[in-house]
């Protein structure tokens, strides 16, 4: 991880904490028909508006003597006009424009509630016909009832709460439950990433799995309990793998390299079935696939933030194999933790099939926290040295997800069992090689 991959991890903590905008102040007078909010809306949002006379209002010197204020309920005593922007509604009263649903305006009046059916740009005005019939400004608070809230109220049997507060959705600071929620979340997904960060800087309350174990430091999700699961137990074949396949196993690279020729993570399974095939188990056993560089990763971050999702697929270095790059990169871990500790794996089509089936060939290994890169000093992932534990805990997100026929290991000759990565961490194995043959 280079000096730009470092610079984004903190970027990516402040990004995914952000909450998103959902409450906005205007002002709005009747010297212009329309006031652009700027708010783009989506579908199934609610908007909850309210509407009173501002505090700093003062008489419009251009206005006739014995002007009413403008108040956004209406001015009484004010005939109505065809003149007007909404005939149909008091004059003076705040009303409001939604772009993409036509011109027609609508009545919000001090209080009021817009349902958007589909993608609309707001505008408010003051329900005048160009001038004469009051003066003054309103200050309007628009709160957005983003579609995700709508739905878990709509789940819950309520609504969302109208303006004027007779039943409320959120609570007396304006945050809604959700949002109370998802901030839960968030502190428990970085107190996991704290945790994980010093089991792996310092060693604090790290259970090392030790080699050929079957277990995996992935972490439960959901409470600041959370605490580090053990894998499902491997169901292993003890059937000899085809010779043949044997053969060409014997015949792998045992690690992969870096750009600059450095020796590194060892090869510690193999996938074999087709790409299509292959694709579908990984995304069916929750495998995300890594973005390929720091540009994406800064548009994912900021975009899935935006919609308030976890961002899933932080970059992943190059390496290679058979003298290319990884064909695919793929990671599994908690959201935010993800910046310190993640299980992640690269894998190459093999130069050779196996039956007519493609074969991939893969490194494995879970990241635990930072350490600094013997090469260039820079800042880097430190992984778990116990690089068997990831080698199964693929295989085992795999099989509780019912897309494995058969798992193997297979001891190939001249096994890797002590070495150090591209980046100078030791890792330790048994050597042997788990194949996966995928539904």
């Amino acid at each position: 991880m280079n000096r730009r991959s470092t610079l984004l991890i903190p970027l990516l903590l402040i990004a995914s904490l952000l909450p998103a905008q959902t409450d906005s102040t205007f002002q709005i007078s009747p010297r212009q028909p329309w006031t652009d909010t700027g708010l783009d809306l989506q579908s199934g949002e609610v908007l909850q508006i309210s509407a009173a006379v501002a505090v700093s209002s003062v008489p419009d010197p251009h206005s006739m003597p014995g002007t009413p204020a403008c108040d956004p309920k209406g001015v009484t005593g004010t005939p109505s006009s065809q003149d007007l922007l909404l005939p149909s509604a008091p004059a003076g009263a705040l009303i409001a424009r939604l772009h993409a649903q036509g011109a027609a305006p609508l009545l919000v009046g001090d209080q009021g509630e817009l349902h958007i059916e589909e993608p609309s740009h707001l505008f408010l005005g003051i329900n005048t016909g160009g001038g004469g019939i009051c003066q003054g400004a309103f200050e309007v608070k628009v709160h957005r009832v983003l579609p995700e809230t709508v739905a878990t109220k709509a789940a819950e049997g309520l609504t969302p709460a109208p303006a004027n507060g007779q039943q409320t959705a959120t609570s007396s600071s304006g945050t809604t439950e959700t949002e109370k929620s998802r901030g839960q979340q968030l502190k428990s997904q970085l107190a996991n990433a704290a945790q994980v960060f010093m089991a792996g800087q310092f060693g604090i309350n790290k259970n090392d799995s030790g080699p050929g174990s079957a277990t995996s430091n992935a972490t439960t999700s959901g409470g600041s309990d959370s605490v580090p699961t053990p894998a499902v137990a491997l169901n292993v074949s003890q059937a000899l793998l085809d010779s043949e396949l044997r053969k060409q196993l014997d015949s792998l690279p045992r690690r992969v390299n870096d750009q600059f020729q450095n020796l590194g993570d060892m090869v510690n399974f193999v996938i074999v079935g087709s790409q299509k095939d292959v694709q579908a188990a990984l995304d069916a056993a929750s495998w995300h696939v890594a973005d390929i560089g720091n540009s994406n990763a800064v548009v994912n971050a900021v975009l899935q933030t935006y919609e308030k999702k976890d961002y899933l697929t932080m970059p992943m270095s190059t390496l290679y194999l058979f003298g290319r790059k990884q064909d695919f990169g793929y990671e599994l871990a908690e959201p935010i933790a993800m910046v310190a500790s993640r299980h992640h794996f690269r894998i190459w089509k093999a130069p050779f099939t196996w039956k007519g089936s493609e074969v991939w060939v893969g490194a494995g290994t879970h990241d635990i926290g930072f350490a600094k890169d013997k090469r260039n000093g820079n800042m880097t992932h430190k992984i778990d040295p116990a690089v068997d534990g990831e080698r199964d805990n693929i295989g085992s997100s795999l099989q509780k997800a019912n897309k494995t026929k058969t798992l193997s290991y297979y001891l190939p000759s001249n096994p890797v069992q002590e070495a150090k990565n591209a980046t100078g961490d030791g890792y330790r194995s048994d050597g042997r090689l788990l194949v996966i043959f995928v539904q």
